[in-house]
């Protein structure tokens, strides 16, 4: 594959070269999965059955703020569930990765692959 060769991605899951660089490649990555909070979440949730926000904060070493702003995201896109209860008096948030979120995640993950070997073999 030429050096300066584009990246173009295949529903199925392939990536074939184009003229003028990986860019567009990357451009096509989803972007809500892409940013590292987020990418942490849906992961820590793809291999959890659940996780409560404490969980949450304490594996992605994040403020409160932070996770709350990012798994609103996740769950406008559809990705997460979130359900809100109280242990005793203490209010409990736990998440879990929907059906969207597992294939999204999954799709996301083939392209990250595909990208890395086009990029090892140039």
């Amino acid at each position: 594959m030429a050096k300066n060769a584009q990246l173009k991605h295949h529903g199925g899951g392939g990536i074939t070269a184009l003229p003028g660089g990986a860019t567009s490649a990357a451009k096509a990555l989803d972007r809500v999965i892409h940013e590292r909070l987020r990418l942490g979440m849906v992961s820590a949730l793809a291999v959890n059955e659940s996780l409560t926000f404490r969980d949450l904060k304490e594996i992605l070493d994040t403020t409160d703020g932070n996770l709350s702003v990012h798994s609103r995201k996740l769950e406008e896109a559809g990705y997460v569930s979130c359900t809100k209860r109280f242990e005793g008096r203490v209010p409990c948030t736990e998440y879990r990765l929907t059906d969207a979120g597992r294939i999204a995640l999954e799709q996301y993950l083939t392209h990250m692959e595909a990208l890395i070997r086009a990029t090892r073999q140039q």
